[in-house]
């Protein structure tokens, strides 16, 4: 299932081992495990990001449109199609795919 809310397909086509990625909705803050909101401007260490993959170049190999992948938020670019801003990502700058659940929702990590 796509993440995207319409299933209109977007006036683009990947090339190579390109992704085309929408960030998650979580991704601007996150909580603690006492319930503290902790904004995204806070200063961490390095913070990976996670995002679902709408769209995918003939040769990534490892990656499927609708998976949810995990990268490093500095190596990337942004570009707007239908008003909505995307991520540009090369298939090697994926550090991990999230693994289905038994039941094939979500993506069982706990993090």
């Amino acid at each position: 299932m796509s993440p995207r809310e319409t299933d209109a397909p977007l006036p683009i086509r990947m090339l190579n081992d390109r992704l085309l990625v929408e960030l998650d909705a979580d991704a601007s803050e996150r909580r603690s495990s006492a319930g503290i909101v902790i904004p995204a401007t806070a200063a961490v260490g390095k913070r990976l990001t996670w995002g679902a993959v709408v769209a995918a170049g003939q040769h990534v190999r490892q990656v499927a449109v609708g998976d949810r992948v995990l990268f490093d938020p500095d190596e990337r670019a942004e570009v707007e199609l239908e008003a909505r801003t995307y991520l540009l990502l090369r298939e090697k700058d994926v550090h991990a795919v999230a693994a289905p659940r038994d039941g094939g929702q979500g993506t069982g990590l706990y993090l």
